[in-house]
């Protein structure tokens, strides 16, 4: 998977996938870790957690731990305080009602030099993707992560309908 590669991730990390839905990230995650480090796959639909624990087992991958979580809670994902190196957001954001919380909640688990990569829809794409109205547009995301204390390090191409966007803490926040 071409994002996963954008991301720097290297064996050795802590990765939280929040909202990790079917698990893709989480698969990719995995793989490029090399058993070596962790992944989180976090959700709230267990139907999901259950589907990526089995296919994690399949795979003889031993560094996936699925964690079900309501993100919109305060210290939803149940980490540890700057216990992560990367914390991937990716399809979520258009879903939630409480999109600063998910904010929040990486900047409270990410270590000082983590980094938080969030990925979403660019537009609604006549059925495919969000409704117009959940649209979280790239300028709202990087006004939520301003708003929580990130900065931005760079944009990438996250593919024909995404937007992507790696994040820093701001350093006199952590």
């Amino acid at each position: 998977m071409r994002n996963v590669a954008l991301l720097g991730i290297e064996p050795g990390m802590t990765v939280a996938d929040f909202g990790s839905g079917s698990g893709a990230y989480v698969h990719a995650i995995a793989e490029r870790l090399l058993n070596v480090g962790h992944v989180y796959a976090i959700d709230i639909q267990r139907d999901l957690l259950r589907r990526i624990h089995a296919e994690a087992h399949k795979r003889g991958y031993k560094n996936v731990e699925v964690l079900w979580s309501d993100l919109e809670k305060k210290h939803a994902s149940k980490l540890a305080e700057h216990s992560v190196d990367l914390v991937l957001i990716s399809n979520l954001l258009f879903q939630l009602d409480d999109k600063k919380n998910v904010f929040e909640e990486a900047w409270r688990i990410l270590r000082p030099g983590g980094k938080l990569a969030v990925i979403d829809w660019a537009d609604s794409f006549s059925g495919m993707g969000p409704v117009k109205k959940d649209v979280v547009t790239k300028e709202a995301a990087l006004k939520l992560a301003d708003d929580s204390h990130f900065d931005l390090v760079r944009e990438f191409e996250a593919g024909a309908h995404h937007y992507g966007l790696l994040l820093r803490p701001t350093p006199a926040n952590l």
